[in-house]
């Protein structure tokens, strides 16, 4: 299972290759694989370096916010490593 968290596009270069801001950590990646054309301020999801596809504002919001969640209850100990993988560390292989 892949997850991918939205990132605001910053800047495009001349190359096509995004800089891209992801819960305050900037880095650059290509937008060569998507199906249409992106703009900065816009939302993208991202796979080894590429912008996979583009997200609305208002899911890239909710996304983030349920991430923010999550790693809060992480740092308080509401929930723990194991109960954060959804299950998967339990699971019979």
């Amino acid at each position: 299972m892949c997850l991918s968290i939205p990132s605001r596009i910053v800047d495009i270069d001349e190359h096509n290759n995004a800089l891209v801001e992801t819960l305050g950590v900037l880095r650059k990646v290509s937008l060569d694989l998507l199906d249409e054309e992106a703009y900065a301020g816009e939302y993208v999801l991202i796979h080894v370096g590429f912008a996979m596809s583009k997200i609305s504002e208002a899911e890239a919001k909710e996304s983030l916010a349920l991430y923010e969640e999550i790693a809060e209850k992480m740092r308080d100990g509401t929930i723990d490593e194991a109960e954060g993988d959804m299950g998967f560390a339990n699971r019979p292989h």
